[in-house]
């Protein structure tokens, strides 16, 4: 990060705070003083938590307001934001008090975060690995207690069951592979080994205790309607009526479904699924496989630069096969391709991980794998949305905005972003990105009749993102709606369901964000005339970092109050 950070004392303990009490947090955000540490999520570790939280909102109000627009000032209610949105967390049973598939992950990737690092600090990591494991056991003890008795959505206890899968094979084999690849000597990989089969001992365990655990009736997959309100307003920076936001996402679906109908029929009378059909043939071969990636990542940064959409950073990128030690656990984990880079601890290159697919596998599985990893999908998702425009162009310019917020709070950490009102410009900048590079002409007619199914399928979430939390629809009701509706498979909706219910108001940003960002756009277009640049737009929008987009709105058009 090369801005100067705001210097503001009580910030100062609003950090010192949110990376002590969430230690694998601040491992990825690439702050490395409690790598050998899991939270304490103990029924008296959270209380704890929550007393300083408590503490530290009245320190935060207690400060003098700053002038209209003052970065330390709007980073102030923000962190007071996040505190309020986690005391209301700590207070309900959808999350610590409730959620095993929350402890499962944290668990996890308190390891993973230290194995998915470059190999050149092997030694630190090791030491950091070895007592990360060995606390695992107590830790998984603490979410016993502090869950207690309480029935548990079926989703989540699969999802949790899942993660118990993924454990098996990232301690096992996957531990085993990765002290092979980074030549961790012999004595150090038995110490790591006694470890994990404790921690592998305490997740056989878990998994028993979740089996034993009553499943919870169906309107406990909702957080309810004042919690969502909260985060709406607190998070988002979105004062309208649910109301009203779930009849524009409902009528705004109406309108998107209508022309993905006339966009897919006009050029396959088969309509969207033939489209679908015609996307998956046109695949790379195994041996142009990665470079394909590249080659569109190249074309995507040259088209953007040639319209002068963006000043692109250097900020080098490659995409490499998932690493060998991490395959077999992947699948069960919340396992991304594009991890945003640690802010802190930048590494020189950034490796993006993809689906590995060479000759080894058989040619059924090659076929279908490729299929899946067409040449649409390498450039909306792994390339523009992720890799490129989207995630990874936002990143540089986050890490580097004077907001001290803004910098981290849309690092990818255990099971979500760090702060979650980091979402709506982090995610709704990358879905904007696929829009932008639509109107560049990037896109040919079927990637953009895909592009529109993707604007179906965000409003969908949307919606169902809005009703699973007001309790007006349940989960079986979601999963036939994205499959009636959307097109999904019924694993995807389960997954999609899943995900929604664990974190309320996180679909909806992708919507938020985006529409956010497209009717700023219109309304400076409108103020500055001819004077207007898209490409200063970009950069003003990009500067402020991850922080919500409506709040970014008020800041360009001079309207900011905190």
């Amino acid at each position: 990060m090369d801005s100067k950070p705001i210097s503001d004392a009580t910030l100062d303990r609003f950090f010192e705070h949110y990376y002590r009490r969430r230690p694998v947090n601040a491992t990825f955000t690439g702050l490395h003083e409690y790598d050998a540490k899991l939270p304490d999520w103990s029924c008296e570790g959270l209380e704890a938590m929550g007393d300083e939280m408590v503490a530290l909102r009245q320190d935060l109000a207690s400060q003098p307001p700053g002038p209209a627009g003052d970065l330390a000032a709007i980073d102030r209610s923000l962190a007071d934001g996040f505190l309020e949105i986690q005391l209301a967390e700590l207070e309900g049973d959808h999350f610590q008090s409730g959620n095993p598939a929350l402890y499962t992950g944290e668990a996890i990737f308190a390891v993973l975060s230290l194995m998915l690092r470059d190999d050149a600090l092997t030694g630190q990591r090791v030491e950091a690995i070895a007592h990360r494991l060995g606390d695992i056991p107590g830790f998984l003890r603490g979410a016993q207690r502090t869950i207690g008795d309480k029935p548990i959505p079926r989703s989540w206890t699969t999802r949790a069951l899942s993660e118990c899968d993924g454990a098996v094979h990232a301690f096992g084999d996957g531990l085993e592979s990765w002290c092979q690849s980074r030549g961790v000597d012999e004595r150090s990989t038995s110490r790591l080994r006694s470890a994990a089969q404790l921690a592998l001992s305490a997740v056989a365990g878990f998994r028993s205790w979740l089996g034993s655990m009553p499943d919870a009736p169906a309107r406990r997959s909702g957080c309810g309607p004042e919690f969502y309100d909260l985060l709406l307003r607190r998070g988002h920076w979105d004062m309208r009526p649910r109301g009203d936001l779930l009849a524009e996402a409902r009528h705004r679906f109406e309108q998107a479904e209508a022309r993905l109908r006339e966009m897919a029929r006009s050029v396959d009378s088969g309509g969207w699924a033939a489209v679908a059909a015609r996307l998956a043939e046109f695949h790379p071969t195994v041996d142009d496989y990665l470079d394909a990636y590249h080659r569109t990542w190249d074309a995507c940064r040259r088209i953007a630069v040639e319209r002068d959409l963006v000043n692109w950073p250097s900020f080098p990128i490659r995409y490499v096969p998932i690493p060998a030690w991490a395959r077999q656990a992947a699948p069960n984990l919340y396992f991304l391709h594009y991890r945003s880079p640690a802010p802190c601890d930048l590494p020189e290159v950034v490796d993006y991980l993809v689906p590995p697919i060479d000759h080894r596998l058989t040619p059924e599985l090659r076929q279908s794998l490729l299929r899946a990893t067409n040449h649409s999908v390498i450039k909306l998702n792994h390339v523009v949305h992720h890799g490129a425009l989207g995630h990874h162009v936002q990143n540089f310019y986050a890490y580097r905005s004077a907001s001290r917020v803004g910098q981290v709070a849309a690092v990818d950490c255990a099971s979500r972003i760090g702060m979650f009102c980091g979402g709506s410009l982090a995610e709704g900048w990358a879905c904007y990105a696929t829009d932008l590079m639509g109107e560049a002409g990037f896109l040919h007619e079927l990637e953009l009749v895909a592009e529109q199914h993707s604007r179906l399928r965000q409003l969908g979430r949307a919606i169902v993102d809005i009703e699973l939390h007001q309790h007006s629809i349940d989960e079986g009701d979601a999963r036939r709606f994205f499959e009636e509706r959307v097109g999904m498979t019924s694993a995807a909706a389960a997954k999609e369901v899943t995900r929604e219910s664990m974190f309320p108001g996180t679909a909806v940003m992708y919507w938020l964000g985006t529409q956010g960002i497209h009717d700023l756009r219109t309304a400076r277009q409108q103020a500055e005339g001819a004077a207007f640049s898209v490409r200063a737009f970009h950069d003003k929008l990009l500067s402020f970092g991850s922080i919500p987009v409506l709040l970014i709105a008020q800041l360009m058009s001079g309207s900011a109050s905190v």
